[in-house]
């Protein structure tokens, strides 16, 4: 275990900043989806496109207890609705997936309700709770196709322990609305379709085009790592890379995507066996 890498404390900031901030930041969001520079993608169809790219599936609820439960029992009315805003989406060649554009601020109103979310290392819940496992989902399946991830945002705090870890540590993207945003651009010359569903037990997605895949992708971790920090916390560190295929397997490309540091919410050190 090093303990060269030195990162600062979790910083609490008083009711009032983070309003402000919120706002801030709201704000500049609203300002960029203005902006003449991107072409926004927003024509959706039923019909799908003929070509799988990448499927993927994540489980929708965990072994957790009491309100925790309740939590993610209202996560999967949350998903359901934000899936009807996205399944089918088109992304014409030039065009930008953004992830709160479309589906818009979750409200009581709109028939959101509060689920689980983590924030400044705590966990709670608020009203649209949740969704960071659809933009966890959507981040991850883009990984492995052509398109190009515009804006992306790391959870800054490790929540739970490997056990059942089906992907590498930090290959999610968080969400929080509007200025903590997924955004993709085809940069292809083909169109693409984001298809979702929230099946009896996982919720699903998958790319699809119009050409079968070039390439196949393999996503792996390295430098992987865990820091103790002189504030007396550990950090989490990993780095990871794209491998990319050809159809008959043949190695052509080794891409660096980004690195991940996370506060860790556990202990890393097991107790001793006696």
């Amino acid at each position: 275990m090093k303990t060269d890498r030195q990162l600062r404390p979790p910083i609490h900031r008083s009711w009032l900043r983070l309003r402000l901030g919120k706002a801030y930041y709201a704000g500049k969001r609203y300002l960029l989806w203005c902006s003449p520079k991107f072409r926004w993608a927003k024509e959706r169809r039923t019909e799908r496109l003929p070509c799988v790219q990448f499927v993927h599936a994540t489980p929708l609820m965990r072994q957790l207890r009491g309100e925790e439960m309740e939590w993610q029992k209202n996560k999967v009315t949350n998903l359901k609705l934000a899936t009807a805003r996205l399944d089918g989406i088109i992304l014409h060649p030039g065009e930008t997936f953004s992830y709160w554009r479309l589906i818009g601020r979750p409200s009581r109103r709109k028939g959101y309700q509060e689920g689980m979310v983590l924030f400044l290392g705590r966990i709670g819940g608020d009203i649209g709770g949740g969704l960071c496992q659809l933009s966890n989902l959507i981040f991850w399946m883009t990984l492995h196709t052509p398109l190009t991830v515009v804006e992306r945002y790391r959870h800054s705090h490790d929540v739970f322990p490997d056990a059942n870890r089906t992907q590498p540590f930090g290959s999610g993207a968080t969400c929080a609305y509007p200025h903590r945003d997924l955004m993709i651009r085809n940069d292809t010359d083909q169109d693409f379709q984001l298809c979702l569903r929230v099946g009896e037990t996982h919720l699903e997605g998958e790319w699809r085009a119009l050409m079968p895949p070039e390439h196949r992708y393999e996503i792996v971790e390295r430098e992987a790592r865990i820091d103790q920090q002189s504030w007396g916390g550990y950090v989490r560190h990993n780095a990871l890379y794209r491998l990319v295929y050809s159809q008959m397997g043949e190695l052509l490309e080794e891409q660096f995507l980004f690195s991940n540091d996370a506060i860790m919410m556990y202990s890393p050190l097991l107790p001793e066996n006696k």
